[in-house]
């Protein structure tokens, strides 16, 4: 909801910004110490949710050209916008009172003053003292953005919807089909894309489980030869698409915590993948996640092995955890140790 909300008001964002664009550039720039603070808030507002909507748009589109991670510095730009938008309204309440006690809110709201006409004061400031004559009127502009933010929920929603809407989602880059068999499901990165090799997957692999000064080295053979359990999870990632349920099935990573010695109160863990390139090649898990028993080093899903593109030979899985952090191709655990 949050991802394809925020792809259909793009045309909002754009014809607001539109609307006000002779204020960024009124002169004097600052008039008095209230008109700069109101300035800063505007600058403040336009560049958070700018900020915002770049951001978001290319996590969507797994295009991680900013410095840093994405989930703080979408976070803390969220609470830029929202504090310059409060900011904003404080400043802005007085004229707003002023203006509704000038003429009756339904009159505002069709734009006309008491007398029925444009009123000849401009407090806003956004009235042209020479308009030209309109090439479009104000039903039809807004009619054009509401048109554009449906074409962009059309052609975006079908990836989370999913089912016969899926192939609708043009713009979103998993809204394709992912294909038949226990392993046709969405795939966020494929392994060729992040430079996972055959050795990576074949013979070769080996799993590695340290913590409290203990490591064990097993084979996929001697993780399979471990207690087997299942989990019925879906994978829900913050870049706006969602799986249903699949049958999960490998072991428990409180009972790989136990290898090293953790069987009581296992920490949290470090989990390291094969690969090369590409974001979220780790990611850390709580011990409360660790503990779970539905968190799993996953080896099978829906009773078939792992695709190459849903991390074989293991991966993680773990209950109310962004797709991103359910690590793929994992080569190494580390239990209490860089968490």
């Amino acid at each position: 909801v949050h991802v394809t909300l925020g792809i259909a008001l793009i045309p909002v964002l754009l014809a607001k910004l539109w609307s006000v664009v002779p204020k960024l550039f009124s002169w004097p720039p600052v008039k008095s110490v209230g008109h700069a603070l109101e300035r800063l808030s505007v600058l403040l507002l336009v560049g958070g949710v700018l900020f915002e909507f770049a951001t978001g748009v290319l996590n969507v589109q797994l295009d991680y050209i900013f410095p840093g991670s994405f989930y703080p510095l979408h976070f803390y730009g969220a609470w830029v916008f929202i504090g310059a938008f409060v900011v904003h309204i404080a400043f802005r309440i007085p004229l707003t009172v002023r203006m509704l006690r000038s003429g009756g809110l339904r009159d505002e709201l069709r734009g006309q003053s008491k007398t029925g006409g444009t009123s000849p004061s401009d407090p806003t400031g956004l009235v042209s003292p020479r308009p030209a004559v309109p090439t479009m009127s104000r039903r039809g502009a807004l009619g054009m953005v509401g048109a554009g933010s449906l074409v962009l929920l059309a052609v975006t929603a079908g990836q989370s919807i999913g089912g016969w809407l899926r192939p609708t989602a043009l713009l979103a880059p998993r809204g394709q089909d992912p294909g038949p068999g226990p392993n046709g499901f969405q795939v966020n990165k494929t392994a060729a894309s992040v430079g996972i090799r055959a050795v990576d997957m074949g013979v070769a692999w080996r799993l590695v489980v340290r913590g409290g000064g203990r490591e064990r080295v097993l084979t996929r053979e001697e993780v399979l030869a471990l207690p087997q359990h299942g989990a019925a999870l879906p994978i829900a990632c913050v870049e706006g698409w969602s799986t249903e349920d699949q049958e999960w099935s490998g072991v428990r990573l409180s009972d790989l915590a136990a290898l090293v010695g953790f069987t009581l109160r296992p920490p949290g863990v470090f989990v390291q993948s094969a690969q090369l390139s590409g974001s979220f090649r780790s990611t850390t898990l709580r011990d409360n996640q660790v503990r779970d028993p539905r968190s799993l080093l996953a080896l099978r899903v829906n009773g078939a092995d792992l695709s190459p593109d849903h991390g074989f030979p293991a991966r993680i899985i773990v209950p109310a955890n962004p797709g991103v952090h359910n690590t793929k191709w994992v080569t190494r655990l580390t239990f209490g140790e860089n968490v």
